[in-house]
């Protein structure tokens, strides 16, 4: 490899306003919840406020619910949101921060924030469905890396 190429492929940091850019592009990433030996990861459509709140709205299905289990006790979470144009063009954040439910009060703040989300088709026809629930990621440190070819 010569070095103009590992100059190509090398990493750059990315700002907070295009972290926020990326956030408010993208519509789904990676959850990963703490859960005793390993972490337990799941994609999901999101929201993001343009500030420091990510949403999630989670689909209910069957009696018991892992995902909202772990939501329910974790203190802190992990989100990861990449995109992959090609092997010199990408881009990725990773947040950390906190979950919780969101409020009966609050979800016109859940729905406005929606608007970039993404929402597979896959689950329409899932049974049997017994909820949805409403859940925010407060949003407390974030690093973001890039490579733009």
């Amino acid at each position: 490899m010569s070095m103009d190429e590992v100059r190509e492929s090398s990493p750059d940091s990315m700002t907070d306003d295009q972290i926020r850019a990326f956030l408010m592009e993208q519509g789904v990433g990676i959850l990963g919840l703490a859960d005793e030996a390993v972490p337990y990861l799941v994609p999901m459509s999101f929201g993001y406020d343009g500030n420091s709140t990510l949403y999630f709205v989670f689909l209910l299905f069957g009696t018991e619910s892992r995902k909202e289990q772990l939501s329910e006790r974790s203190r802190q979470a992990r989100f990861l949101v990449y995109s992959a144009e090609s092997a010199h063009e990408w881009r990725s954040a990773s947040l950390v921060g906190r979950i919780d439910a969101v409020p009966d009060d609050e979800w016109e703040s859940l729905q406005d924030a929606m608007g970039n989300a993404w929402h597979p088709d896959v689950f329409s026809a899932a049974n049997p469905m017994r909820g949805v629930e409403g859940y925010r990621f407060r949003i407390d440190e974030w690093t973001g890396i890039q490579n733009t070819g």
